[in-house]
């Protein structure tokens, strides 16, 4: 009955739904990487008294500080991607109320052009979580590697 924009509408609040799953998804892996590193980072402290050799302990302890400045710049750059993820989330959502509240002819009209916008910040948004989560999983892998 409502045509062509009950079909915007649905494909509006599928991509809204999807949208959240993976701005979940993102917050969880950014949460996952910073307990991995608070606790990396706590064993490190710890086994550094186990050293006798201080030279040795010394320059552990300058990689343990320089590890966690990187890590630190790394996590707030993913921290500020993340803030961005509410405004966009609720720009679709409040889109997709709108139709849902308004399934009429006159409301087709005006959203046509929100809704490319919107999936242009969804795709935005996706890929600088992605960019985030990326250089996180290679800081992962180079305190892996010891690199």
């Amino acid at each position: 009955m409502g045509g062509e924009l009950e079909d915007i509408y649905n494909r509006l609040s599928d991509e809204y739904e999807a949208s959240e799953d993976a701005a979940n998804e993102i917050r969880d892996r950014i949460d996952s990487v910073e307990d991995v590193a608070e606790d990396l980072f706590a064993e490190w402290e710890t086994e550094l008294d186990q050293y006798s050799n201080a030279n040795l302990r010394r320059d552990s302890e300058r990689q343990l500080r320089d590890t966690q400045r990187r890590y630190e710049r790394l996590m707030s750059a993913m921290r500020r991607a993340e803030q961005t993820i509410d405004p966009v989330l609720a720009s679709l959502k409040d889109n997709t109320l709108y139709l849902k509240h308004n399934l009429n002819a006159r409301a087709i009209a005006s959203l046509k052009g929100e809704l490319s916008t919107v999936n242009r910040d969804v795709e935005n948004l996706i890929g600088a979580m992605q960019s985030a989560i990326n250089e996180s999983n290679a800081f992962i892998e180079d305190m892996r590697t010891g690199s």
